[in-house]
């Protein structure tokens, strides 16, 4: 059995396909950073941060010190008891309050949040990475991965710059840590995105790579659209958001990935910057808004690799979204701030499969291990293989009508 363990960077780097932009034809990129920083000729020259900030759009989802005329506006920041009976309040500048992620950040006026794509200007809040995609590409649809959405499927593969957490192991830091002005990419409207995924023959526009609640008013509108094309859209998430935006983006999505990083609120802290709850809450939320959902579970060796927590894990996912929703246990590869740490041992991966096994889910992955038997679902019922996958390659498929070929169980997923 094969070992090999694949980052997301190793296979951008070792595919031939590359970017090719709809203004430079067949041009391609050898790497998942390189057209961003060389730009096109025809891109619009964006020569300072200043004129960044003048051609950003408002943002959605924010408040306001200049904007709050109700008490629901002021309560975003302030306990109900210490309102005035007015609610006339003397504040200090023109400060806002984003309402995207669950940072909840405070930002005054030309400063930005925790994720840096997002900045006060005069007590209102800009966006500074719509229509600015810094890494593009053609993926499969198992890269992301999604295993039962689409098998088989390319997906038109994006990202910007950009996330609200700092995890110390993200194999994604160049673009989730940078700021929008370290790059200088072309401008791409939604409807081109769309018109671009049409060209590459992909079927699904996949927001991915960095965080992309961050731009969450751009995946909205490409996803609008696409959805008008006859196309299909994914979001690969930490699923670090507030409920209204990720409720919009429910609205607009055909499938979520969620990151489930660890299950205790010490390693969302430590090792993440952020905090467990809100990320359970927007995976019961997603669940029950009805779209495709899939949870993937990084196991780094000492830090959430134990027993007990990989059990609790998989108890809480079954008990409250169900034995349905695919789960990947995925190994850990050495980068950014953990590369002290080794690569997650294949036994540990297959610990956590067969604990999720045993907790009653039906659909257990062991991930970033090409050739591992835990790479291909299984029918519930009878045990057939009914997808086998080497990595991201569909080798077979044994699914008729959404049901198992051998002894016609259902199996949950998106197939057509």
């Amino acid at each position: 059995m094969a070992a090999t363990c694949w980052t997301r960077r190793k296979f951008l780097r070792s595919t031939a396909a590359g970017v090719a932009w709809a203004t430079g034809g067949a041009r391609a990129t050898a790497g998942l950073l390189s057209f961003a920083r060389q730009g096109t000729s025809a891109a619009p020259e964006i020569g300072s941060l200043e004129e960044l900030i003048a051609s950003a759009p408002t943002a959605r989802y924010w408040t306001s010190t200049t904007s709050a005329t109700r008490e629901a506006d002021c309560l975003t920041c302030h306990e109900a008891a210490a309102l005035p009976e007015n609610l006339e309040h003397k504040h200090k500048g023109n400060i806002v309050r984003c309402q995207l992620c669950a940072q909840g950040c405070l930002i005054d006026d030309g400063e930005r949040g925790r994720c840096r794509a997002r900045m006060n200007r005069g007590g209102e809040l800009k966006t500074l990475v719509y229509g600015r995609p810094i890494s593009v590409h053609v993926d499969p649809i198992e890269k992301k991965p999604f295993f039962h959405f689409l098998p088989g499927r390319a997906a038109f593969s994006m990202a910007t710059s950009g996330c609200p957490l700092s995890c110390k192991f993200c194999q994604n830091w160049e673009i989730s840590q940078a700021r929008p002005e370290d790059f200088k990419p072309t401008y791409l409207s939604p409807d081109r995105v769309v018109r671009e995924s049409t060209r590459r023959r992909a079927p699904i526009v996949a927001f991915t790579y960095n965080e992309p609640t961050v731009f969450t008013e751009y995946l909205c509108d490409i996803a609008r659209i696409a959805r008008r094309e006859g196309r299909r859209s994914a979001l690969v998430s930490c699923g670090f958001m507030q409920e209204a935006p990720l409720a919009e983006m429910c609205q607009v999505l055909d499938a979520i990935k969620i990151d489930l990083k660890g299950f205790s609120e010490d390693f969302y802290s430590r090792v993440c910057s952020a905090q467990l709850a809100p990320v359970l809450r927007s995976i019961k939320q997603v669940a029950a808004s009805g779209i495709h959902l899939e949870i993937v579970n990084l196991v780094v060796p000492t830090l959430n690799d134990s027993t007990s927590m990989l059990t609790e894990l998989a108890k809480w996912v079954v008990g409250e979204v169900g034995p349905e929703v695919p789960v990947h246990f995925t190994r850990f590869h050495p980068d950014y701030q953990l590369r002290n740490l080794p690569p997650t041992p294949v036994a540990t991966l297959e610990k956590a499969r067969e604990i999720a096994l045993r907790a009653g889910m039906h659909y257990a992955f062991v991930g970033n291990v090409p050739g591992h038997e835990g790479n291909s679902t299984h029918c519930p019922k009878c045990g057939e293989v009914v997808i086998r996958r080497h990595g991201f390659l569909l080798q077979e498929i044994k699914i008729d009508q959404g049901r198992c070929a051998q002894c016609r169980h259902p199996i949950a997923g998106v197939w057509i």
